[in-house]
């Protein structure tokens, strides 16, 4: 049999593998405060609230503050008209006057005017809030962004709803019926921006809805939905003659803006995002 082999104390020292909880770990790299503040993280249901409160409390705030600008909207309501004839989609007239003749159904889209707006857009932010807090800030930014653009073009482009228009006629359903319809129709006109409609809200608050569903929602039926509200509120607007077709892609382009802006900030569109995330400390 060969000698036996002897290690010297160093060459142990050198061999012996330390156990797994002595090893040196290299530390998580610091990341900076502004990664800190774009992380997504789990929001906090009062924060949120004031937030929503004195976000809308402000839009409501310097929409209503804007100049109303009367004989330029009316002209650039007059121009819009006339643009839309020559691409030849001016139909806002005819189903204006063809639906308000069917009462029960220009009744029923005075309602939806006044209260889905709000009601869609609470429910699904709250949706969100319980389901993918983890997207929530992302998503919300998106809507915030998209309104805070919107106040910009109300203010450089006044614009009359064609219900006000004084060289076409359109039927301003709201009065014409005595519904609670429209904040700026009947006796709230006095408190509210009539010459506020470009972009349309309500298609750039609709469609966020109706993304939002589509992308993040499970059931088909869900889904199905969420691409059936903006869709039915273009159909609204211009029946009961508070937008054009063109204060449509107004409020398109807003949200595209709005997107953006929540996508730089966060890195990556609002559906990438994770799902759940950790309690904020």
């Amino acid at each position: 049999m060969g000698a036996p082999i002897t290690r010297t104390t160093e060459e142990a020292r050198v061999t012996t593998v330390a156990p797994a909880d002595e090893r040196t770990v290299a530390p998580a790299p610091r990341r900076t405060v502004s990664q800190r503040i774009r992380a997504p993280r789990r929001p906090r249901i009062w924060f949120e609230i004031t937030l929503i409160a004195v976000s809308y409390w402000t839009y409501s705030l310097i929409r209503n503050a804007v100049p109303e600008q009367e004989a330029q909207a009316l002209r650039n309501a007059d121009w819009l008209w006339e643009a839309e004839r020559a691409l030849g989609i001016a139909v806002e007239q005819s189903l204006n006057h063809a639906v308000n003749g069917v009462t029960w159904l220009i009744v029923t889209m005075n309602y939806y005017y006044a209260t889905l707006h709000f009601i869609v857009t609470i429910g699904v932010l709250v949706w969100l809030y319980r389901r993918h807090p983890g997207r929530y800030a992302a998503t919300r930014t998106v809507l915030f962004a998209t309104t805070a653009v919107a106040l910009l073009g109300y203010y450089l482009y006044p614009l009359a709803p064609p219900r006000l228009m004084e060289s076409v006629h359109f039927i301003d359903t709201v009065k014409v019926h005595g519904t609670w319809g429209s904040m700026a129709s009947g006796d709230m006109a006095s408190v509210s921006n009539q010459y506020a409609a470009m972009p349309s809200m309500h298609i750039g608050w609709s469609v966020w809805c109706g993304i939002t569903l589509a992308l993040l929602a499970a059931p088909l039926w869900v889904k199905v939905l969420g691409w059936l509200y903006p869709a039915l509120t273009l159909v609204v607007i211009v029946c009961t003659a508070n937008h054009f077709w063109l204060d449509a892609v107004g409020g398109l382009v807003c949200l595209g803006i709005g997107y953006a802006v929540s996508c730089a900030w966060y890195g990556a569109p609002a559906h990438r995002l994770p799902r759940l995330v950790p309690t904020s400390p």
